[in-house]
C-alpha cells in the first residue's frame, strides 16, 4: 500500500506567495528535466491557451479543474503557465508533503498548498476560496481526488469543488469586483511514442515471475494482460472470501469492493454507501478513522485494527480503476501501457518509467460560476458541467491515440 495516509498531526503548509521561485523554475525550464527523468515525459503540447489568456485578461478568478491520471499531473500544468508567463496555486494533498524534504519544498516553492483529505479542512478550503475571490492567480484542484491512470475515463468527482467557486463568486459579488468566477476543464493526455511491446514485455515477466507463473510470452499481449489481472482477481478473492468467486469481471470486482467496504461503513458510518463513489465511500471513512490513530490515543491492538480497516479500504480504491471494458478492442497502445503500469503499481508501490511520452495540455472553455445553486435541481449543475466538459474532450483527445494492431 502506498504512503497516502500520514499517521501524524495534521499541520496546513500555506503556498508561497512571492513570484522569485516559479520564475525560477520556469527560466530554466526545470519541469521539463524533471518530466523527462522521473516520468519519461519528453514533449509537451498546449492547446487553446487563448481561452485561459482570455479570463486572465479579464480579471476573472480562475478555476483549473484537470483529471488526474498521473502523478505528473501536477508538474505538467506547469506547461501552460509557463507559455502565459503566469504563475498558479494549486491544493496539493498533505502526503505529498511527506515523501520527503525536497518535494515538500519544491510543492510550497510553486504555489502548492496543503488539504487534509483525512478531515475537514477549512484552512485549505479558505485559502482556495480567498484565491478565486482576489483572482491573485489561477488556482489547480483535481476533482477526481486521486490518481487514477485512467486517462480515458473520469472517476467519480469529489464534493467541495463546487462549494469554493461559488462561495468565492458570492464574496466577489458582495464586493463588486471586476470580472467573475470562471472553471476552466482542463483535459490532460499522454501519448506514448515508443515500442509498446518493448516497454511491456520486461513489466510482464517480472509480474507473472511474482506470481510464480512462467513468462506467458507466446501469448497474445491483450490476452496476457487480462490472464494477470484475473489472477490477481482471484487471488484477492481467495484472500477475502476465500474462494475464488464466479460471474463477469465487472460484478466481481463490484462484489470485492462492496465486501471489502460496506463491513466498515456499517462500523463508522451506520449504513453502507454503496450509491456513492467509491472515493467519495473511502475519503468518509478516512475521516472517521484517521484523526484518533494521527493523535496517538489508541491501544496498539486498535491501531493494528484500524490499519488493516485502511490496507482494506485502499484495495477497494485500486480495484475500482479497473474498468472492464477498458481493453475491449480496438484498444489502443496507450491503454495497454496504462494498464500495465497500474498492475506493477497495485503490485510493487512503484511503477517503471517508460520514456517517450509526449503529453497535451488542452484548455476547456470558461464555465461561469454562478453565486446561487438550482436547488431544484438532482444534481449540481456546475459539476455536471465541469465533468461532462471535461469528459468530451478526454473523449477527443481520445481518438488520437494509436490502435493496437497486434492481438
Amino acid at each position: 500500500m502506498q504512503n497516502i495516509v500520514i499517521l501524524k498531526p495534521y499541520k496546513f503548509i500555506p503556498p508561497h506567495r512571492g513570484n522569485w521561485w516559479p520564475s525560477f523554475v520556469q527560466t530554466f525550464r526545470l519541469i521539463d528535466r524533471w518530466l523527462r527523468r522521473s516520468h519519461g515525459v519528453v514533449q509537451h503540447e498546449c492547446r487553446n491557451l487563448e481561452r485561459l489568456e482570455s479570463s486572465l485578461a479579464a480579471g476573472h478568478g480562475i478555476l483549473l479543474t484537470p483529471n488526474h491520471s498521473r502523478p505528473s499531473d501536477p508538474i505538467v500544468m506547469g506547461f501552460p503557465a509557463r507559455e502565459l508567463r503566469t504563475h498558479v496555486y494549486a491544493m496539493a494533498s498533505w502526503h505529498l508533503y511527506n515523501q520527503d524534504r525536497f518535494s515538500a519544498f519544491a510543492i510550497q516553492k510553486m504555489g502548492g498548498f496543503s488539504v487534509n483529505r483525512e478531515g475537514m479542512d477549512r484552512q485549505a478550503i479558505n485559502t482556495a476560496i480567498h484565491i478565486l475571490q482576489t483572482a491573485e492567480r489561477p488556482l489547480i484542484v483535481f476533482p477526481e481526488g486521486a490518481t487514477t491512470r485512467l486517462n480515458d475515463r473520469l472517476q467519480h468527482f469529489l464534493d467541495g469543488i463546487s462549494f469554493i467557486a461559488r462561495t468565492a463568486a458570492k464574496r466577489r459579488l458582495k464586493a463588486h469586483a471586476e470580472g467573475k468566477v470562471v472553471v476552466h476543464p482542463v483535459a490532460i493526455k499522454y501519448f506514448y511514442q515508443g515500442d509498446l511491446l518493448e516497454a511491456v514485455e520486461p513489466t510482464l515477466s517480472s509480474i507473472e515471475e511474482r506470481l510464480t507463473w512462467q513468462a506467458a510470452t507466446e501469448m497474445p499481449l491483450i490476452q496476457r494482460i487480462v490472464r494477470i489481472g484475473s489472477g490477481l482477481l482471484s487471488l484477492k478473492e481467495i484472500e477475502y472470501f476465500g474462494t475464488e468467486q464466479k460471474g463477469s469481471f465487472r460484478d466481481r470486482r463490484s462484489a470485492l469492493i462492496d465486501h471489502l467496504l460496506n463491513p466498515i461503513e456499517q462500523e463508522w458510518l451506520g449504513g453502507t454507501k454503496e450509491e456513492e463513489g467509491v472515493i467519495s465511500r473511502i475519503k468518509s471513512l478516512r475521516m472517521v478513522i484517521v484523526p484518533e490513530m494521527t493523535r496517538n490515543e489508541l491501544s496498539q491492538e486498535e491501531h493494528r485494527r484500524r490499519w488493516k480497516q485502511l490496507t482494506s479500504i485502499y484495495l477497494a480504491q485500486q480495484a475500482s480503476f479497473y474498468p472492464e471494458d477498458y481493453l475491449q478492442a480496438p484498444t489502443s497502445v496507450d491503454r495497454i501501457l496504462e494498464t500495465v503500469e497500474r498492475l506493477e503499481e497495485d503490485l510493487t508501490d512503484v511503477v517503471t518509467p517508460h520514456p517517450p511520452y509526449k503529453v497535451v495540455i488542452d484548455v476547456g472553455e470558461s464555465i461561469e460560476v454562478s453565486p446561487q445553486r438550482d436547488r431544484d435541481a438532482d444534481t449540481d449543475p456546475l459539476m455536471d458541467s465541469i465533468r461532462d466538459n471535461l469528459q468530451k474532450m478526454l473523449d477527443g483527445l481520445a481518438c488520437e491515440s494509436a490502435i493496437y494492431e497486434g492481438k
